[in-house]
């Protein structure tokens, strides 16, 4: 699956700049919030490459829908509960659907800080209290600004694509940009400990990550807070 979705991306015909809203003296239109999607009406970007007759390319369904969030620092600002101003942005269930709303928003590494991108199996809300979720943990990884984006697609197109021995685990992806930036990974079963370390395991080698990570269970994190200690390592 992870050969059709580069495939994909290495045919699509889509005209990323219509999309973006760029001026007539090649500056992107600010008006937009960061982080969120450029182009308007997203129901348009799936379709953008088969607009004209005769030339429909075939779509390459995927396992599962997925539905991307996005989180700023202002909607949380203004916000009193946490995860109450996360926003779906988009479900795709294609390849080509994917590839579309990808290359329609801003990369992690260009955001500012206190943004958050969330890719999540569609239906499954990215917070703990998710019935989903509840039970479940994450593998947390760290980046420098120079890997950040590589190591997001990685993680998208593994997750997405089914590469993980234990994929039906996943719940979906994170990426948090903070002075340190960091790419979450949730499962919905932490106690299943032979299914987890295989996902940590598998992570790391789609990224080529060398150092050791760790995995927290939502109820620790919930408890403990920032005091939740590594309950697996890999």
């Amino acid at each position: 699956m992870v050969e059709e979705v580069m495939k994909s991306e290495e045919q699509k015909s889509i005209d990323v700049n219509k999309h973006r809203g760029v001026r007539s003296d090649g500056e992107e239109d600010e008006q937009l919030e960061e982080g969120e999607i450029v182009g308007g009406d997203v129901d348009t970007l799936s379709s953008s490459s088969s607009s004209r007759p005769g030339t429909a390319i075939a779509q390459h369904p995927l396992e599962h829908s997925w539905t991307f969030w996005f989180d700023t620092p202002s909607a949380k600002s203004k916000q009193i509960a946490w995860g109450s101003s996360m926003r779906p942005i988009y479900t795709f269930s294609t390849v080509e659907e994917f590839w579309s709303i990808y290359n329609n928003m801003h990369r992690p590494s260009k955001l500012g800080q206190g943004y958050d991108y969330y890719c999540f199996k569609n239906k499954i809300e990215p917070k703990w209290e998710d019935p989903v979720c509840a039970n479940g943990g994450k593998w947390t990884m760290t980046f420098t600004k120079t890997k950040l984006d590589t190591c997001w697609l990685y993680t998208l197109l593994a997750m997405i694509g089914e590469q993980f021995e234990h994929g039906d685990d996943i719940c979906g992806a994170v990426v948090n940009v903070r002075k340190q930036d960091k790419i979450a990974l949730w499962t919905k079963n932490a106690a299943n400990e032979r299914a987890q370390l295989s996902i940590g395991k598998q992570w790391k080698e789609f990224n080529d990550y060398k150092d050791n990570i760790g995995f927290i269970f939502h109820e620790d994190a919930m408890n403990l807070d920032r005091n939740a200690k590594n309950k697996y390592t890999v």
